[in-house]
């Protein structure tokens, strides 16, 4: 079995695990909902994509705003949830692989992944973020939210060891290795970065300058 293998299996019994608990963190990052929404700015009845939309909390708060909404996530046990939530959303929920997703090049005017590329393996993680550039348009905008590991010595550590507690196995890596070059090789920019959860989260707002051969960025 490979590690690609290995991820796939372990993610689905993960979730399958979480997702009858999912709404606690939910919880949690709600305002956090909101605010991704603000700093992404998107432009009237835009086309959005939620990856790894797990209970669809994110993707319902974009519909919200008026935006065209779709999910996609790997874990059928999250979209039950998020399906049953989902009364008058309109979003659309599609079951998949976020590193090899069914959609065609430049369909999205935005692209969001919020606190799961830190369940991920680097190889993997590196696949979602170019399957993102990929099916967002040329200039359109990528939004990144997850954790960021705090600069004061201390309370990275005391982070870091509650963080394990409830994270998967994938989640020290990701603390280590970050996400600068996986963004630089899908051609992603950050132009904005909006700090959250007291410091223990990012919100990273980007350009897709893929294959932009007009560099006025937008947002």
């Amino acid at each position: 079995m490979t590690m690609d293998d290995d991820y796939y299996a372990y993610a689905k019994r993960w979730f399958g695990r979480e997702a009858p608990v999912y709404w606690i963190f939910d919880r949690v990052v709600a305002g956090v909902r909101h605010t991704v929404v603000e700093v992404t700015n998107a432009r009237p009845r835009s086309r959005i994509l939620d990856v790894a939309t797990g209970t669809g909390e994110q993707a319902f708060v974009f519909a919200q705003r008026g935006h065209e909404v779709v999910g996609i996530d790997l874990s059928e046990d999250m979209l039950r949830v998020a399906r049953e939530h989902n009364k008058d959303s309109g979003v659309i929920f599609d079951v998949g692989d976020a590193a090899h997703m069914p959609y065609k090049d430049d369909h999205f005017d935005v692209s969001c992944i919020s606190f799961a590329l830190h369940d991920m393996p680097r190889s993997i993680r590196e696949n979602v973020v170019k399957e993102m550039a990929r099916v967002t348009k040329a200039n359109g905008i990528i939004v990144i939210v997850d954790y960021a590991v705090p600069a004061k010595n201390l309370l990275r550590s005391l982070f870091l060891r509650i963080a394990r507690l409830g994270e998967t196995k994938f989640f020290p890596e990701f603390m280590q290795s970050g996400l600068t070059e996986a963004l630089k090789t899908a051609g992603i920019q950050i132009i904005v970065e909006v700090p959250i959860l007291a410091g223990l989260g990012r919100i990273s707002k980007g350009v897709n300058m893929k294959g932009c051969a007009n560099k006025n960025i937008v947002g």
